[in-house]
C-alpha cells in the first residue's frame, strides 16, 4: 500500500499538513517525527542484536550438550555389562537369601467402558 504513494500524493500530504499545522509548527513536527523514527530504528536494531545473541548462545549450549551426551553414551555402554554382572551377584557379606527377587506385578488393563455424561 505504501509502495503506491508517488510524488503527487506526497505533495498533497505536505500541503494538507502545512494547512493543518501551519508553517511555524511544521519544522518542529518534522524534527520530532525524525527523532522518533531514529529512536525506533535504534530500538529495533538493539532488539535484533539481542535476539541474534540469544540464538547464538542457544546454539553453543546445544553443541556443548551434544558433546557431553556423546561422551556419556560410550562410557555408559562400556559400564553396562559390569552393572549387569554386579546386579546378579550378591554384595560382599550378603547371602542370596538377603536379596529376594521382587515378584513381577501385572498392570491391569485400562477400563474400556465409555464415559457416560451425568
Amino acid at each position: 500500500m505504501l509502495g503506491s504513494i508517488g510524488m503527487p500524493e506526497l505533495i498533497l500530504i505536505f500541503i494538507v499538513a502545512l494547512l493543518v499545522f501551519g508553517p511555524k509548527k511544521l519544522p518542529e513536527i518534522g524534527k520530532s517525527i525524525g527523532k522518533g523514527l531514529a529512536e525506533f530504528k535504534r530500538a529495533s536494531d538493539d532488539l535484533k542484536r539481542t535476539i541474534e545473541q540469544e540464538i547464538e548462545q542457544g546454539k553453543q549450549e546445544v553443541a556443548s550438550v551434544r558433546e557431553h551426551v556423546t561422551g556419556v553414551v560410550p562410557a555408559s555402554e562400556a559400564s553396562a555389562p559390569a552393572r549387569e554382572e554386579s546386579a546378579a551377584l550378591p554384595a560382599v557379606g550378603e547371602t542370596a537369601a538377603a536379596t529376594p527377587a521382587a515378584p513381577a506385578q501385572a498392570v491391569p488393563p485400562p477400563d474400556a467402558r465409555p464415559i457416560e455424561p451425568s
